[in-house]
């Protein structure tokens, strides 16, 4: 992806990327998701980091350290000028973060400022599109544990960007760059894209939690649940991402069987109950294309969907 950046000088404002060039990286915050993302890009050669900020300055060497390039500072209002600016700070910070930035005068127009939440939008950064900077947010869809492992894992990463349109060519490369796979929002639609990743992510560990309590109830023990809970899940995920969620659905409520489905029912605790019929009147909705009208209704009678 070829494209141009143009310099704007204002107080305080230095260099730009020059045509063909390197293209200049500050990163506030240099908590894990910062110093794997400035040491991936410093390692794909077409990044030069500015700096590295951090509240204290033990943290800004540490990070320097470990991404081994960039100027260690403690201080906002001496960020380099530079082409992008990385907010990683917490979600709850970022705001005020980039209202500090805006104060300060440290950023230039018509460069880019992205910040890192997944649920939070550019809108975050107002204070800073009001001065002629190009706002955007860039979230990975990855867990950064460990820095060192972050940065030997995180190939093929898929990268979700939002935000001013001017910014995304700029963060697509970035992404590119440094291993990921990115692609845009629709506008207005990050609050359901983290919805989704949290379903997806959190709730197979709720869900495989239920099973394994239910499990116990059979007298398996946790080996042997983990085996027999962990297959069936990988094989099931597979045969979803494959196939959809249609064509993947088996079982009892898949087949119409309200009987079996009452029978679960009879030995569960009143808290698994209500997830097993909350999940269940989910799996029936999903099931109804192939159900008859009667399974249907026994379905709904037996998960409690009508009065029986």
């Amino acid at each position: 992806m070829s494209y141009e950046i143009r310099c704007h000088r204002h107080r305080g404002a230095g260099g730009c990327q020059e045509r063909g060039g390197m293209i200049s990286l500050n990163i506030v915050g240099g908590g894990r998701l910062g110093k794997s993302v400035a040491r991936l890009a410093h390692d794909s050669g077409r990044y030069r980091i500015g700096a590295l900020l951090c509240r204290s300055r033990a943290s800004a060497l540490a990070a320097r350290d470990f991404v081994g390039a960039g100027m260690a500072l403690t201080d906002l209002a001496a960020l380099p000028a530079v082409d992008i600016t990385l907010l990683a700070v917490p979600d709850g910070e970022i705001a005020a973060v980039a209202a500090a930035l805006a104060e300060a005068e440290v950023i230039a127009a018509g460069s880019v400022v992205c910040h890192a939440s997944g649920v939070g939008e550019a809108a975050l950064l107002a204070p800073l599109a009001a001065r002629g900077v190009y706002c955007a947010s860039l979230h990975p869809a990855f867990s950064f544990a460990d820095p060192a492992r972050a940065v030997a894992g995180f190939a093929g990463t898929r990268c979700a960007l939002e935000g001013d349109v001017a910014a995304l060519p700029l963060l697509q490369s970035l992404a590119a760059d440094i291993g990921g796979v990115p692609f845009v929002l629709a506008p207005g639609g990050k609050a359901a894209y983290h919805a989704a990743l949290s379903i997806a992510s959190n709730y197979l560990v709720t869900l495989h939690d239920l099973a394994a309590r239910v499990a116990a109830q059979a007298g398996m023990t946790d080996e042997v649940a983990a085996a027999v809970l962990g297959g069936l899940m990988r094989q099931t995920l597979d045969n979803t991402l494959v196939l959809g969620p249609q064509a993947a659905l088996t079982g009892p409520i898949a087949r119409g069987d309200a009987g079996t489905v009452a029978k679960h029912r009879a030995v569960l605790s009143a808290q698994d109950d209500a997830l097993y019929c909350a999940l269940g009147q989910a799996t029936a909705s999903l099931a109804a294309t192939r159900l008859t009208a009667a399974q249907q209704r026994a379905l709904a009678e037996v998960l409690g969907m009508l009065a029986v």
